[in-house]
């Protein structure tokens, strides 16, 4: 087991990085109406998972802001998920 040092490091940051990237390239076949609703969207929220993951990292120190910003995480993945 490695030691983590940055948020980075987490392979729940990887991951949600990873998929956002993979949003926006499938999104970009999404119909032309859908550019400002649906896309536009389901882009922000995918991007918000591993930003919100880097922000709690964060304030680790602050067990309940901690939690929070991982529950916000956890929201937008299941925002980008529906």
């Amino acid at each position: 087991m490695s030691i983590v040092k940055f948020h980075q490091d987490l392979r729940v940051f990887q991951k949600s990085f990873e998929m956002a990237i993979a949003v926006y390239e499938l999104s970009k076949s999404f119909p032309k109406e859908e550019l400002y609703s649906l896309k536009d969207q389901i882009r922000r929220s995918s991007r918000s998972v591993s930003a919100n993951i880097s922000e709690a990292w964060g304030k680790r120190k602050y067990e309940k802001s901690f939690i929070a910003k991982l529950t916000d995480s956890e929201g937008e993945a299941r925002e980008t998920q529906t």
